[in-house]
């Protein structure tokens, strides 16, 4: 069961795949006798997949495989790709969406069972041990032994990552037109003084915006947008001369450059993980 949010909280700023399927919420059990604390679960999807804001009674981490996830909560945007996941505390409301062929992962995790606190949406690191447990819980043959011992690793284990893949969305009318111009086209390259001429403000006026709402400046989130675009490219396949290319970049170690800058890691060695993940996956 779901709770309803505002329509406001939408993803429609967000540039949508073509033949992308809406649906609601996933419904997980308001209330569960069993003694059990982790309640998992997989789905595969042949197309991209959107899902309508909604809350869940649980705790959530969701992760996915072959593809990339994409989370709206409030004036924030989280960008999941391969070997990592999100954790939704219960009660967060958040809207999604999931590229096409990409294997989607959750795990609900009853709150009064749960040792662990994560106070707000947070990046996991999905290892291949975490993984392996989850799936093992999503198991129908496990008894309340075996099933009890699984989840006491699972809260041993998990772990936040370092790389928190969220980025703030300005959230101020002075500038929104700008941040929806960006979220359907990242590759839109006009600057500071363009938009200072098409919205009727100074550059200096668009700037403070920008700073007084994300934290950064125009170009800053205008990169970071950019980058979390990448992480899915290059989750779905993609190789850095094609996502420079599809991001606007002049040249590839431009965008190398802006990519390290954002993630403390490099595009190509963020693919080599991902590859090495799914190699896993697949063993």
């Amino acid at each position: 069961m779901t709770a309803s949010a505002p329509d406001d909280l939408g993803l429609g700023a967000w540039r949508r795949d073509r033949g992308t399927v809406l649906r609601p919420g996933a419904a997980v059990p308001v209330s569960d006798p069993s003694p059990q604390a982790i309640v998992a679960e997989s789905e595969a999807h042949k197309v991209a997949a959107e899902w309508s804001p909604h809350s869940h009674p649980m705790h959530e981490l969701v992760w996915v495989r072959g593809g990339t996830l994409t989370a709206r909560i409030g004036n924030r945007i989280f960008t999941v790709p391969n070997g990592f996941g999100l954790w939704l505390p219960a009660g967060v409301v958040h809207g999604g969406r999931v590229t096409a062929a990409a294997q989607l992962h959750d795990a609900f995790f009853v709150p009064e069972r749960t040792p662990i606190g994560y106070s707000g949406p947070t990046s996991i690191t999905v290892t291949p041990l975490l993984e392996s447990l989850l799936l093992r819980l999503a198991r129908k043959d496990l008894d309340e032994q075996a099933r009890a011992r699984t989840e006491a690793v699972v809260f041993d284990v998990i772990e936040a990552t370092e790389r928190q893949f969220a980025l703030e969305l300005p959230g101020d009318p002075r500038i929104d037109a700008i941040a929806e111009a960006l979220l359907r086209d990242p590759s839109d390259d006009r600057g500071l003084a363009e938009w200072a001429t098409l919205l009727g403000m100074s550059d200096r006026t668009i700037t403070r915006a920008f700073r007084e709402s994300t934290g950064l400046s125009f170009a800053q989130w205008r990169q970071a947008l950019r980058v979390h675009q990448a992480l899915a490219l290059l989750s779905a396949g993609a190789d850095v001369q094609d996502v420079s290319d599809q991001l606007g970049y002049s040249h590839p170690s431009t965008f190398i450059a802006a990519f390290r800058r954002v993630m403390k890691v490099t595009p190509g060695l963020l693919a080599k993980e991902t590859l090495s993940e799914n190699l896993y996956q697949l063993s």
